[in-house]
């Protein structure tokens, strides 16, 4: 993986980023993603495409005894993810890299689990698999997953509402989300009990919430 989708489809568009995905109705669907991450004391917890932190920042705050590493490629975004750390009063460990090169990133470390935020749906389909290959890898065994991403858009509004995020990240990577291949992609991979455990209907489109684990 060697370019990605900037943080709001384009580089120049990175500071607006938060507010933008503050109208996705982005409290109920980051707060429903940290109840199914349910940290706990000593876990070590990857958020792939961190972004500017928002989702580790949380994840440091609900549980601080858990180790947060958050990865993402864009330099740019991760020095928002810092000073947004910084106020908040905690400390994700942020690294700089690509989703599908996650056992570089991480080593040996034991991963309890990994989970990603609106990332898949801006990859083309080769990087959706080799993203999702990464995180398994790194799990530990009967670790935990928790994706939280546009998913299918079951009705004619959410399709239509998903033309936003068409026009910004490009329909030939997001389609296939739409049309609901990341469970399947999730079992490719090796994932086991993949389940769609939450879908939240935002301005833009629904954005599900797939859990699974590693055997």
């Amino acid at each position: 993986m060697t370019s990605f989708t900037p943080a709001a489809g384009r580089a120049s568009l990175t500071r607006f980023y938060d507010p933008l995905i503050a109208l996705t109705r982005e409290r109920v669907w980051r707060g429903l993603t940290a109840m199914h991450v349910a940290a706990r004391p000593g876990d070590v917890i990857v958020d792939v495409g961190c972004g500017t932190g928002s989702l580790a920042v949380l994840l440091s705050r609900a549980e601080p005894g858990a180790r947060v590493i958050g990865v993402d490629p864009d330099p740019a975004v991760l020095a928002v993810a810092r000073r947004k750390a910084l106020a908040a009063g905690v400390a994700p460990d942020w690294r700089v890299g690509m989703g599908d090169a996650l056992e570089g990133l991480v080593g040996g470390e034991r991963v309890d689990t990994v989970v990603s935020s609106l990332v898949l749906h801006q990859c083309p389909m080769a990087v959706k698999r080799g993203v999702l290959a990464s995180m398994h890898a790194v799990l530990r065994p009967g670790g935990k997953v928790v994706i939280a991403d546009f998913g299918e858009q079951r009705t004619a509004l959410m399709r239509l509402a998903f033309r936003v995020v068409q026009w910004a990240d490009g329909k030939e990577d997001t389609q296939p989300n739409a049309e609901g291949v990341v469970p399947e992609l999730m079992r490719e991979a090796g994932f086991l009990g993949v389940r769609e455990a939450d879908v939240v209907a935002t301005v833009n489109g629904s954005i599900s919430l797939y859990v699974a684990r590693r055997a």
